[in-house]
């Protein structure tokens, strides 16, 4: 029943643009206030996708890029074995994730060779800091991504309920008129194809994105655990030279 609807929507917005027409503006004129405010509400959701797709973008960019010059900097600093050196280089890589993991570890395997009243040894506490750390990065490059997939997944069946009212007041309609055939619902059925459009439009995007970077998420995970375990190993060596 829907996908007769659909292929009389179809046939009617290219066979007579002069009845449903083509025209937003006389579309929207003859909108009921359901179908409006669900396109209103999809476009709402479109342009916070949007939004999130931007900053999302901007900060991977961002965090692929200073890593890249943060890693050969750090691994020398810290071949050197110039700890406050490296610390140093970190805190001018405010953008980079494996910056943010690395300083933390850096910065507690220091507290612990400078104070000895500090409990706990210092490798274990060293290793809790980039867990923790690790932690608040993951968080923070995926804020916004999950709302990515809310849109995704319903706005599809928020096109789907206007399109359903759309039908709905478009029998109605004919009830009321008492006529029967195609044109006595014309109006009705395109302006429940229009809100499924509009849902499709804003959800295939929105999960294009979400699949691209729950990805790239995946990838600085491996990254900062690569580097966590890295710097571990270095701890154990620097401890068993001062043992010496």
């Amino acid at each position: 029943m829907f996908l007769q609807l659909q292929v009389w929507g179809l046939l009617l917005l290219q066979q007579e643009s002069s009845t449903v027409g083509w025209d937003v503006v006389a579309l929207w004129r003859q909108m009921g206030w359901m179908a409006r405010a669900v396109v209103i509400a999809l476009f709402i959701m479109s342009a916070w996708s949007i939004g999130v797709m931007i900053d999302r973008l901007m900060a991977y960019n961002a965090a692929r890029k200073q890593s890249r010059q943060f890693a050969p900097a750090v691994a020398g600093a810290l071949r050197e074995g110039k700890l406050d050196e490296a610390i140093k280089i970190a805190d001018r890589y405010k953008k980079s994730h494996l910056a943010k993991v690395v300083v933390a570890g850096l910065l507690e395997f220091r507290a612990h060779q400078i104070s000895s009243e500090i409990p706990g040894e210092e490798i274990e506490a060293s290793k809790r800091a980039l867990e923790r750390a690790e932690a608040i990065v993951h968080a923070e490059l995926k804020r916004g991504v999950a709302g990515l997939a809310t849109i995704g997944s319903t706005a599809p069946f928020i096109g789907l309920f206007g399109t359903v009212v759309g039908i709905i007041n478009a029998f109605k309609q004919m009830a009321q008129e008492k006529s029967t055939g195609i044109g006595a619902v014309a109006g009705g059925i395109s302006e429940a194809l229009v809100t499924t459009a509009v849902g499709l439009f804003v959800a295939i995007p929105a999960v294009w994105m979400y699949n691209i970077f729950t990805t790239k998420v995946e990838s600085f995970d491996v990254e900062m655990g690569n580097s966590s375990s890295e710097l571990i190993d270095y701890f154990l060596k620097r401890s068993q030279q001062a043992a010496r």
